[in-house]
């Protein structure tokens, strides 16, 4: 079709190419129409206004009103994605939803670290076909496995086509299917987002690594290391600093090489950020996971970063195993002695520092004195964070084809292995002492407020609701096995600041699905994973969930652990928090994690729409019955 300015001319409607219109001599010199009754105008007029409302009522509902159900699997970097996604979505006019039923389509974000969680997006994608729902996928299993049988008829969008996602939503919605994974530049850090929780940031700082891992999947679909500019990240923590965010997660594959392709490293990255960070320690900044061999080079540099006051003196160092044999046949390209070399040099140099780590259980050809020597290490250093799985094989990975310890023998040294670390009891030495916390969300049980130490230890406290958002001195008044409990000290700063907002503004982050609860994961109820208290939140285990493989730093450890949104747990019985209890046995950890982003201010502007609506619609028709009642009367 030609352009309007074609068709019209180059003056548009008035001239130019456009022919003059000239008066029909057939009305010349006749009079004008005689004036309509102001009633009968008024009565037009009316009607046209009642259509007019009708016309956008339709358009509201066809289009402004459509609904998204997005579900996400796995990482932080995941969740980052998700929500520039529902972003992008709610600024073009949809809703999103946390319920599957009403949504309009269904937006799965997928991991593929594991295999329960390609298994769920299975499952997921068999109830959105029965449903008869128009469906996308996204993430790191369509990446990394186009020709996935059950991806077949069903729109799919790369890890690096996010910016795309409303174009896809609305073609898939026309009965279209679309497929967008070629890989092209790295998605921009400035797309319109709707946080999980609003007073956290996910930045992710480079995807892709540069590992080799035997065992990994996640490099398939997130690529070679690709690094966002020091200046693009430093815009971004202005932005978000500004927004009122409390929490920045720095995430990715390997939070250590950031920077090797663009010249740069992570000791410069870090220190640019934090001095864009307020004075007042207002934002705390957490660093991700990093593999050895990176860190190795920086650590100094990065020691220094950790006793910032704005940053959390907590750090996500990945072992995998206690054997140099073993880790030689991940090919994760350091040796047990170089990761104690991190250990102790971190521990030594920042005060109050806290190290997680994560193992695998039964790597192919793991010997029963391999695994004696990764029992020895977590014994040796009682880590209070520690990330136990078995291994699973993903498939086109080297390690599939390497021949496995037999199952038995891989859940018996998973029991074991969580039975020496269930053992120890790292928060003792904390009962009596003042701590700053930082606050940031509701517990589940809707009681207890949840905060952080600057060692990120998980401390529960009640208050009210307006102090989400702020930091406090809190005295720990109990300590349980994964998570520990305080009281906050009146007269602090922050409860006078929280004071003070409390009438003008209340902070209310009670979305229950956001407040994700803690693993504890049993051998009772799920032999074949263990998981430390402060593991990742976004985890419910169940036992068909726990077959997976490590949480690897190539298989996106970082983000699926020690980056996901904050655990919860709430012990009601401080005494017996140390016990394994029924209840305990449940809030165990699997691969997914729902987005439900919808927030009070969207509903609360549905429902000015709703109400503008029909306050528009009853004067109208209350005009019409006036003016026709008074029309009957007079030509009565």
């Amino acid at each position: 079709m030609e352009d309007i300015e074609d068709v019209l001319g180059p003056a548009g409607f008035s001239g130019g190419g456009a022919r003059a219109r000239c008066p029909d001599p057939r009305h010349a010199g006749m009079p004008p129409p005689p004036s309509a009754d102001p009633l009968t105008t008024c009565v037009l007029t009316c009607c046209h206004r009642f259509m007019l409302d009708l016309i956008c009522f339709l358009i509201l509902v066809v289009f402004v009103l459509q609904t998204i159900y997005v579900k996400t699997f796995g990482c932080s970097h995941n969740q980052s994605d998700s929500e520039y996604m529902s972003g992008q979505l709610s600024a073009f006019g949809y809703a999103i939803t946390e319920e599957p039923e009403g949504a309009d389509l269904w937006l799965i974000n997928t991991c593929t670290v594991k295999n329960p969680s390609q298994s769920a997006m299975s499952t997921l994608i068999s109830k959105c076909k029965t449903a008869n729902k128009p469906l996308v996928v996204a993430g790191c299993v369509p990446q990394g496995s186009r020709d996935l049988k059950e991806l077949e008829g069903i729109s799919i969008i790369g890890v690096q086509q996010i910016d795309r996602v409303v174009e896809v939503v609305e073609e898939t919605l026309k009965g279209h299917e679309v497929r967008l994974l070629s890989r092209k530049t790295l998605p921009s850090l400035d797309l319109p987002k709707v946080r999980k929780n609003k007073f956290i940031e996910i930045l992710p700082i480079n995807v892709g690594c540069l590992g080799a891992c035997t065992y990994c999947k996640t490099k398939h679909a997130r690529g070679h290391l690709g690094s966002y500019s020091i200046d693009s990240l430093v815009d971004r923590v202005k932005i978000v600093v500004s927004e009122g965010v409390r929490e920045i997660w720095l995430s990715s594959e390997d939070t250590g090489a950031y920077g090797r392709d663009i010249g740069t490293n992570l000791p410069n990255l870090l220190n640019a950020i934090v001095a864009e960070l307020p004075a007042d320690r207002s934002t705390m900044l957490r660093i991700g996971m990093t593999n050895p061999p990176f860190i190795l080079e920086h650590l100094n540099e990065i020691a220094s970063v950790l006793r910032h006051p704005c940053v959390y003196t907590s750090l996500h160092v990945p072992v995998q195993s206690g054997s140099d044999a073993v880790l030689k046949a991940m090919n994760r390209e350091y040796t047990v002695s170089e990761f104690r070399m991190v250990v102790g040099t971190l521990c030594e140099l920042v005060p109050g520092m806290q190290i997680a780590t994560d193992i695998i259980c039964g790597f192919p050809g793991e010997t029963d004195e391999d695994f004696v020597e990764t029992v020895n290490l977590i014994k040796e250093y009682q880590l209070p964070q520690v990330h136990i799985s078995q291994f699973y094989p993903r498939p086109g990975t080297p390690a599939a084809r390497m021949k496995k310890v037999p199952s038995i023998e891989v859940k018996k040294r998973s029991r074991e292995l969580t039975s020496v670390f269930e053992a120890f009891s790292p928060y003792e030495g904390l009962k009596g002492k003042v701590e700053r916390i930082w606050i940031t969300e509701i517990a589940t049980d809707g009681v207890h407020l949840v905060g952080h130490t600057k060692g990120y230890i998980q401390v529960l406290v009640i208050a009210p609701d307006s102090m989400l958002g702020t930091s406090a001195d809190a005295k720990i008044t109990s300590v349980g096995r994964w998570s520990v409990f305080g009281e906050v000290i009146e007269g602090t700063v922050a409860i006078k600041e929280a004071a003070l907002e409390q009438n003008s503004a209340e902070v209310q982050v009670k979305n229950s699905p956001n407040r994700v609860e803690e693993a504890a994961c049993s051998t009772n109820t799920c032999d074949s994973c263990a998981c430390s208290g402060a593991e990742s939140a976004a985890q419910q285990c169940t036992p068909q969930q726990c077959e997976g493989p490590s949480d690897a730093p190539t298989n996106c450890g970082d983000a699926t652990r020690q980056e996901t949104p904050q655990s919860t747990l709430v012990r009601r019985n401080v005494e017996g928090a140390g016990k394994t209890s029924e209840s305990d046995t449940e809030k165990s950890r699997g691969d997914d994690q729902q987005v439900n982003v919808i927030t009070r201010g969207a509903l609360n502007i549905d429902r000015i729409l709703w109400g503008g609506l029909a306050v528009s619609f009853a004067t109208t028709l209350a005009i019409l019955v006036l003016l026709t009642c008074k029309i009957f009367y007079t030509s009565s």
